[in-house]
């Protein structure tokens, strides 16, 4: 029994991207699908595409550079037991601005940098780099 598909999520992507495998197959949810679309956006993946009509799939479809992934590392934030919110003014930047902070907000699954753009906060799901 997976508790926290989001986590299930992020380590998959993190062990195939350590592995150099070329994609990773997941169960789907829209929640995912909105995540994996912000990787996509940001250039971390190549692609990912939903397959399937019953039981549908989610496929990304990993970059590297040479043999070293794009993904530094994916970390969960919030989780179950724990969630994380922030307002608009205290969304945390990685790196200085140089990775990506994924938000769960009111106007949908977005960038901390389009959230602050909107001034709209939310839970805060991950952070990539």
């Amino acid at each position: 029994m997976i508790i926290d598909p989001i986590a299930d999520m992020l380590t998959r992507i993190r062990n195939a991207n350590a592995a150099l495998l070329p994609e990773v197959v997941l169960n789907h949810s829209r929640l995912k699908e909105n995540i994996a679309r912000i990787l996509k956006q940001e250039g971390y993946i190549e692609d990912c595409s939903v397959d399937g009509q019953v039981k549908k799939q989610l496929k990304l479809k990993l970059k590297y550079q040479g043999r070293k992934g794009i993904i530094e590392n994916l970390r969960r934030a919030s989780r179950p037991g724990l969630r994380r919110y922030v307002r608009a003014a205290d969304i945390p930047r990685v790196l200085g601005g140089m990775g990506t902070v994924i938000l769960s907000t009111p106007r949908g699954v977005m960038t901390g940098t389009e959230a602050r753009r909107q001034k709209v906060g939310g839970e805060v799901l991950c952070y990539v780099w």
